[in-house]
């Protein structure tokens, strides 16, 4: 980063969607919008405009179905729309119940999985993904580091 973006940082817009008042009541007692916006921007180093939309398992279910062809909610799924070296247009979609479970099942924090599902997202916004062994790596590397510096431990072990 050059010494012009340390002063001046990409100005990046995030709009936090909720699908019920039910689901924004549970997830602002877990991070407030501010916390969350201020993990998009941890791992974001770029400009550019950013939705993350908080959704029920029946809206999760459709859009998995509607996307990607599997019929059930998915955790997160993301959306890109413009990539370049400097700004991004991302949705980033997070299915609570499901989040909800996972943490559960896997003894978890729900606001640290919280936390790195909003990373992964994130970096999947910025073109990284996980399909080869060898990028699985580099994005795994990349979520944990990114979630050491918000104070979360590395949630892969």
């Amino acid at each position: 980063m050059s010494a012009k973006n340390k002063v001046n940082p990409p100005k990046l817009k995030i709009d936090l969607q909720y699908a019920s008042t039910a689901i924004e009541s549970t997830l602002s007692k877990i991070a407030s919008p501010a916390l969350i916006k201020k993990w998009v921007k941890s791992a974001t180093p770029v400009g550019g405009v950013m939705t993350l939309r908080f959704v029920n398992a029946t809206e999760g279910k459709k859009l998995n179905l509607a996307f990607r062809q599997k019929d059930y909610a998915t955790n997160v799924l993301t959306f890109p729309y413009e990539l370049s070296k400097n700004e991004l247009v991302a949705d980033i979609i997070f299915c609570l119940p499901v989040l909800q479970k996972e943490a559960k099942e896997q003894d978890k924090l729900l606001k640290a999985h919280l936390a790195h599902l909003v990373v992964h997202g994130c970096l999947h916004a910025q073109g990284y993904d996980h399909e080869a062994a060898k990028d699985a790596k580099k994005m795994e590397t990349l979520e944990i580091q990114t979630l050491q510096k918000m104070g979360f431990a590395n949630p892969y072990q």
